[in-house]
């Protein structure tokens, strides 16, 4: 139960990252849906599931140690597995852009500090981290996991709460919000879409670490499902208050912080090490896709993948999240195909195995 845990815990720290714990996410992806959005959630939360098992169980299966191998084998495709190849890529190079812009927002937003200094700081950890191996970093990403869960089931609690407005006055003021798609279940598949993305990679490398299949798979459904109520959670929290935090890059903070000043201090510090969560996975293992972990060339490509980051992070925070996640959304369906299509793949090599050996 232990290795299941810390497997679901993982994959929820590799996740749920700025976009996710600030609340951004949540807003342009579902809540800015009003009611209707509350059905996209669930649905996310099923597809969460059955992909986060997927993953673990098939880096289990190929004992994983970069995502390319991986992926070309369960697409049975070459040139499927190369479009998922790049996708998964771009995305995590993307992806921690955003998460070091992100950083910035943080300390800025609750603490009226520049945001260079969140930026800096978040540079400088993340290149200190990747350099231990993986089996520290899924320890590192699982430790500060609960922190998260146990603050958004709190937060989201009081807001339903203390709500002075029903959801259907509500539903108004939500369906204003920018969206970051046209419907909202296009808006709920691409959400998923690009989050698997996300996690694809270091989801495969944590299933390659794990002997067990049958635990790598739990760990997996696991994490989805309980990624899966977070998200139900926190967008029912943001849409019970949106009239208060839409304005906000980092709503959920703001809900904290209007609830005690010295938790909003407290969920600021959890928050910012969700955006080092996600940060660290997205270049470990982009270094890893091009480099072997712990040798000097890993260690320059870090050093160099982190800077170009650093550069790009003036973008901005929220324009990052709806320039990037809808575009790596789209790009992340090609994950999906082939994680469907992958139990049929797997069988049907079997089945190819066992006749030559016959």
């Amino acid at each position: 139960m232990k290795r299941i845990l810390k497997i679901a815990s993982a994959f929820i720290g590799i996740i749920v990252g700025a976009g996710f714990a600030s609340g951004q996410e949540i807003l342009q992806y579902f809540t800015s849906f009003g009611m209707i959005g509350t059905v996209g959630t669930v649905i996310a939360t099923a597809l969460f599931a059955y992909m986060g098992m997927m993953l673990t169980k098939l880096g289990t299966r190929m004992k994983a140690t970069s995502h390319k191998e991986a992926i070309y084998k369960v697409s049975g495709n070459k040139w499927l597995g190369m479009i998922v190849d790049y996708v998964i890529i771009f995305t995590l190079f993307g992806v921690g852009v955003v998460m070091i812009a992100g950083a910035g927002s943080i300390p800025s937003q609750q603490f009226g500090l520049p945001s260079l200094f969140g930026v800096i700081l978040m540079s400088v950890i993340v290149m200190g981290t990747i350099m231990m191996n993986v089996e520290k970093v899924i320890n590192v990403i699982g430790s500060i996991t609960p922190f998260l869960i146990i603050s958004v089931v709190i937060v989201s609690i009081y807001s339903l709460f203390s709500m002075d407005a029903s959801f259907t006055n509500l539903e108004a003021t939500a369906t204003e919000q920018p969206t970051a798609l046209s419907h909202w279940f296009l808006s709920a598949i691409n959400y998923v879409s690009f989050n698997l993305a996300v996690g694809a990679s270091m989801s495969l490398l944590m299933g390659g670490n794990e002997e067990d299949e049958r635990i790598s798979a739990l760990g997996g459904l696991v994490g989805g499902l309980a990624l899966g109520l977070m998200i139900v959670l926190s967008h029912l929290a943001i849409f019970s208050q949106v009239d208060v935090v839409a304005s906000f890059d980092m709503p959920m903070l703001k809900l904290v912080d209007d609830l005690s000043p010295v938790l909003g201090v407290i969920y600021s510090l959890v928050l910012f090490g969700m955006v080092f969560n996600t940060a660290v996975s997205m270049f470990f293992s982009l270094s890893a896709r091009f480099t072997k972990v712990g040798t000097p060339q890993h260690k320059k490509f870090v050093t160099i993948v982190t800077v170009a980051a650093f550069g790009l992070s003036f973008v901005g925070f929220t324009d990052l999240v709806a320039i990037f996640y809808p575009l790596i959304g789209f790009m992340g369906l090609f994950l999906i195909f082939a994680l469907v299509r992958a139990p049929f793949i797997m069988k049907s090599r079997v089945e190819r195995e066992r006749r030559k050996s016959a």
